[in-house]
């Protein structure tokens, strides 16, 4: 078993290994894929919970055993984007000698295509969140730009009006063409709520544990 003296010895190596400007740009893409390994564990973790009990059918260990696999491919695909994108940015920098605005947005987009370009339930939903949020950044840029002009009111309930209406009619009319984890969400809300047969799944439960 190492000794105290060797063990300090070795953190005071690797702390001033770690100052070093050399390879601050190399370390700082390997901290980039720790970040999101961790960060998309905690994310993930409690949504793939609160999802899987409320709405995924099996036993205990097919439910922790699905709650695992979202966790670890949310983290994966974190970490591997960070680490993608941080290194080609790192890279066109290195080569350009000069960080320019187009760096990041060619990092992303090979990074995406690579790592969150398959059509699957967790890259749906990530790419779905972004969209929500670009859509609301390039309209305040816009008007930051002057391309759009200032509202003179404040616009947030006309899109909350046009969000919840669309979605609505898009479920009762076309759900197909939700995702699937909106589906169930609304069923439960929406669909759910009309069914019941006595005081136990009208309040307790949403669904008698047996129908007679």
């Amino acid at each position: 078993m190492a000794s105290p003296d060797v063990l300090r010895t070795v953190l005071y190596t690797v702390n001033n290994f770690l100052k070093e400007d050399r390879y601050k740009a190399a370390l700082a893409v390997l901290k980039g894929f720790r970040n999101g390994a961790v960060y998309g564990a905690k994310i993930r973790a409690p949504h793939a919970l609160v999802m899987t009990f409320l709405f995924r059918n099996g036993s205990l260990k097919d439910k922790l055993r699905a709650i695992a696999q979202a966790t670890y491919t949310h983290s994966r695909n974190l970490a591997y984007f960070v680490f993608t994108y941080k290194g080609l940015r790192a890279l066109q920098e290195k080569v350009q000698g000069k960080p320019l605005q187009a760096h990041s947005f060619l990092a992303a987009c090979v990074g995406g295509w690579l790592v969150f370009g398959e059509n699957n339930n967790i890259n749906s939903q990530i790419n779905m969140y972004l969209l929500s949020r670009i859509l609301f950044a390039l309209a305040r840029l816009s008007v930051e730009k002057g391309y759009l002009p200032q509202p003179k009111r404040d616009p947030f309930p006309l899109f909350a009006t046009l969000v919840w209406g669309t979605v609505l009619w898009l479920f009762e009319t076309y759900p197909h063409t939700l995702q699937p984890s909106l589906q169930s969400s609304m069923d439960y809300l929406y669909h759910d709520s009309n069914v019941w047969h006595d005081i136990s799944d009208f309040l307790v439960h949403n669904k008698p544990r047996t129908l007679k």
